[in-house]
């Protein structure tokens, strides 16, 4: 590794390619695989693997805030004498905590299993799903000790380092569920499938590549401390951490049982659910977006440098909206196609759903960022309190809004929640106190939402009007055809000069 370490530019590259990859296997994994499953295997299988991918999902929760604790410490050593020292310190003593933590919450799931849970879940015809639950949800919690090495990795400005290594893991994930689908069709093996390449990359990023990337790990400090009143103090200051990560998988997930619990029709369900993935996407490229930004935010803070902060946060404010504005004008004028193309004209396309949903998380998108850089500046109360009002907010507004108004009433209340509270409180806060002109900063974010969206909207309502193609061919020339212009009209970015003088205009 070079001595003086990568420039912010290149760790900032490097981190939007992997998240930009990571995505899209993401995609992948949720989209790509579901027509295998359904050729090779029956339907009630396929359900059986969804319960068991969500349940392995949920499993990732009982980090309990560890992770984001880590990082911040991390951050805070950069800024200490004996950094290096004192972070291999707390690394080992994390470590230990959290194979502790992990082997006892396997031990509690391998006897969960006993209780059959395909009992509970309705999959008792489905052969090897007790078996199967055990090993996926002992699985995902068996990843849970990479987040500290994660968490170091993003903390020395490493962060592309892991999450290639995850996404070749899930790469390779992928590639063996498809051959083990086509091959076997039993579900065990392809949850081995699933979880084993994951299991494998993260013992070796712990284990291995942590402790070759940064030679100080192996650093003996005499004296060094590690209680059970130490790991209680880890778990009490990550519990902030806790309830807001938490309250954030309540939210993705909640607003699909409240529409399938008050709408009676199935297809309106269908069609909420099948809305909802497009206004997911949008979020997530936010999401990955601003990681690499808000890891860059976090030293930047650690180390006291108050203009090099300030500037980022500015730029990388308006390059997520500018991303957001971007993906919905596209996805405003192409969706419907696609829509029908995905469903098989099976489930109809709902304009005014689709509006809200994408306006909304085009509309929340700088708030992301201060939701990203919150978790890398020790923020655990701040983030406790916002998204803690946020669900209960959005509870009470879906509870109300849906039997009145079915889908389209929960949609209201999700975007609702989301610019009056995380928007509203949370984004607004964090742009307070890091920008010297925060009202102008805000209207100049509003003012490229609409031009960037209008004329994305604009450019794909007139090339869908112009060509005379249907069916997939037309879906794939007219994205072609908009993708091609609009890497075109940002070419001239290229220029360092242009760079510097859009920066300039930047309220910060």
């Amino acid at each position: 590794m070079n001595a003086a370490g990568p420039s912010r530019l290149q760790r900032l590259l490097g981190g939007w390619s992997a998240s930009l990859v990571q995505l899209a296997l993401g995609v992948t994994q949720q989209l790509a695989l579901v027509p295998i499953f359904l050729h090779y295997t029956s339907k009630d299988m396929f359900a059986a693997w969804l319960a068991l991918y969500a349940a392995g999902n949920l499993a990732l929760v009982a980090d309990f805030g560890l992770q984001p604790r880590a990082i911040n410490r991390f951050l805070a050593f950069r800024a200490c004498a004996d950094g290096d020292g004192r972070s291999a310190q707390f690394f080992a003593g994390m470590r230990r905590t959290y194979l502790m933590l992990v082997f006892a919450l396997v031990a509690v799931t391998c006897v969960g299993g006993l209780l059959h849970p395909a009992e509970f879940l309705g999959f008792q015809a489905t052969a090897d799903f007790d078996v199967s639950f055990v090993i996926m949800a002992s699985g995902m919690l068996l990843l849970l000790p990479s987040n500290l090495a994660t968490a170091l990795y993003r903390s020395r400005g490493l962060y592309a380092r892991s999450m290639w290594f995850q996404c070749a893991a899930m790469l390779i994930a992928q590639i063996a569920q498809a051959v083990a689908i086509m091959a076997t069709g039993r579900l065990i093996v392809v949850v081995l499938a699933y979880i084993v390449p994951q299991v494998v990359a993260a013992c070796y990023l712990l284990f291995v590549d942590a402790p070759r990337s940064f030679p100080f790990l192996s650093y003996k400090r005499p004296g060094a401390g590690w209680s059970w009143r130490w790991i209680a103090g880890q778990f009490r200051r990550a519990f902030p951490f806790a309830v807001a990560g938490s309250t954030e998988i309540v939210l993705q997930n909640l607003p699909v049982l409240i529409v399938s619990a008050f709408v009676v029709e199935r297809v309106a369900v269908a069609q909420w659910g099948l809305t909802r993935v497009v206004a997911g996407l949008v979020r997530a490229l936010c999401v990955q977006a601003t990681l690499p930004i808000a890891a860059e935010l976090g030293h930047d803070r650690a180390v006291g440098a108050k203009d090099a902060l300030r500037r980022l946060y500015a730029r990388g404010s308006v390059l997520v909206t500018v991303l957001a504005s971007l993906a919905v004008s596209g996805l405003l004028a192409f969706w419907e196609d696609f829509f029908a193309l995905w469903t098989g004209g099976a489930v109809p396309h709902d304009l005014l759903l689709t509006l809200t949903l994408l306006i909304g998380a085009e509309m929340v998108a700088p708030a992301i960022l201060a939701l990203s850089y919150s978790y890398y500046s020790d923020r655990g109360e701040l983030l406790a309190r916002t998204k803690g009002l946020q669900l209960a907010s959005f509870v009470i507004l879906a509870l109300l809004l849906t039997p009145l108004m079915g889908p389209l009433g929960t949609a209201l209340a999700v975007v609702a929640t989301d610019l009056v509270v995380q928007f509203g409180l949370l984004g607004l806060a964090i742009i307070r106190e890091m920008l010297l002109r925060p009202v102008r900063h805000v209207m100049f974010l509003l003012t490229l939402m609409v031009v960037v969206t209008a004329c994305g909207w604009g450019l794909g309502l007139a090339i869908h009007g112009a060509l005379p193609l249907t069916g997939l061919t037309r879906f794939v020339a007219e994205a072609g055809i908009w993708l091609a212009i609009v890497a075109l009209a940002v070419t001239p970015l290229a220029s360092a000069r242009l760079r510097n003088w859009l920066e300039e205009l930047i309220p910060g």
